[in-house]
């Protein structure tokens, strides 16, 4: 899957961390469980060619969420039982603050 950053129609708009934008540059991030990168890497590759959030629901094993709490106004697209990727939504389909998270550390 290619991102639409090579067309210049990149969805991803900012990233929260580093670490996050070193596996979307397909760089090794020393900070992330290796075991989680490529996948991670699939998953942030479906948010920059989703045209809205709800291009997300499909595959339904990303379970896409609405966060409440901390993190109301996010949503989530799962990595694995440990990891999200977590992010905002900005003029209805620009994707900001994306990020990498352990759910289990918050």
């Amino acid at each position: 899957m290619k991102s639409n950053l090579i067309k210049g129609k990149s969805m991803i708009k900012s990233f929260a961390d580093k670490e996050t934008e070193k596996v979307y540059e397909q760089k090794f991030s020393k900070k992330l469980p290796r075991s989680i990168q490529k996948v991670a890497l699939r998953k942030l590759l479906m948010i920059d060619n989703a045209m809205s959030v709800n291009d997300l629901r499909i595959p339904p094993a990303n379970h896409l969420e609405r966060l409440t709490g901390d993190r109301q106004g996010q949503y989530s697209i799962k990595i694995n039982a440990q990891y999200r990727i977590c992010f905002s939504i900005e003029n209805q389909n620009d994707f900001t603050h994306v990020e990498i998270v352990d759910y289990h550390r918050g």
